[in-house]
């Protein structure tokens, strides 16, 4: 079993993403998976194209892509991409779409195809805050996300895929006015490996136990 696992590089200023540096502390063989790990841009158009490349390159049984959402106070596996960019800063790119449709034409929305509820609870399980999020918003990670479905819909439809938002570090959210919730990396890291559990449970449930 394969596992593809993407986080997003720092934006909008900062010097840390909470996705990138949690992942970096997953364990990589977490399930008995072949966890497979990638880094994107936050760029709207160029992430999800090099997210089909590594799609294309691995064969994945499931991709879960992982992103920052500074705010929120749990881990958040994503139910819903929505076809909009709406974007309240330059991606680093600096590009910023408005009112703009991730796939012209394209349905309104797209649902994930990961476990979400058994994720959270697995999540939660391990120790962690966690609930099914209804808004992946309408910047980067709401792009992939889409782009993500929409692809593997047309492409490869036996791959699982979806997204999970992450809170921030400890030390991002204490620079902010006011403070705002925040994580160590290494707990923010067991969620991932739960949230990887939960998949891979999944898959083994719907293809059998030597999956």
């Amino acid at each position: 079993m394969k596992i593809l696992v993407t986080a997003f590089e720092p934006f909008g200023g900062e010097a840390l993403n909470s996705s990138r540096e949690a992942l970096t502390l997953a364990d990589e063989n977490t399930a008995g998976a072949d966890i497979v790990k990638l880094i994107l841009p936050v760029v709207f158009g160029e992430s999800a194209r090099l997210l089909e490349a590594a799609v294309q390159r691995e064969a994945p049984d499931a991709v879960l892509c992982l992103g920052e959402a500074g705010g929120r106070d749990l881990i958040t596996p994503e139910r819903v991409a929505i076809n909009l960019e709406d974007a309240r800063i330059p991606d680093n790119a600096g590009v910023q779409p408005i009112d703009r449709p991730v796939e012209p034409g394209g349905p309104d929305a797209c649902f994930t195809t990961l476990p979400v509820k058994q994720m959270a609870l697995a999540i939660r399980e391990a120790g962690m805050p966690a609930s099914v999020s209804l808004s992946a918003g309408s910047f980067v990670c709401n792009h992939l996300m889409y782009s993500l479905l929409r692809f593997c819909r047309k492409e490869y439809p036996r791959t699982r895929a979806g997204f999970m938002h992450l809170p921030l570090l400890t030390a991002q959210a204490a620079a902010k006015t006011p403070p705002l919730p925040g994580f160590e990396a290494e707990d923010l890291a067991r969620g991932i490996e739960a949230a990887i559990e939960a998949i891979a449970q999944s898959l083994r449930e719907e293809n059998g136990p030597s999956s």
